[in-house]
């Protein structure tokens, strides 16, 4: 499990808002996909507080890269 550090200039704790706003997707998706699995990494503070960060958000859209539409079966959610 990796551990949580401070915020930085070059990679902030994005709320769901923020995070679903940088991937273009909903915050509705991204709220289902903590629930499912298969989303990208997050840390929850508190009850309700719920963030991601930045660089996680675009290594988790860059391993959905890909070429072809058949390619997509691998990578469903």
């Amino acid at each position: 499990m990796s551990s949580v550090t401070a915020s930085t200039p070059q990679d902030p704790w994005l709320r769901t808002d923020d995070a679903a706003r940088h991937l273009g997707v909903s915050r509705r998706w991204l709220e289902e996909l903590r629930q499912t699995g298969g989303g990208p990494a997050y840390a929850q503070l508190g009850r309700r507080a719920v963030v991601y960060r930045q660089s996680e958000l675009d290594r988790w859209a860059l391993e959905r890269l890909t070429t072809s539409t058949s390619d997509r079966s691998a990578r469903e959610l």
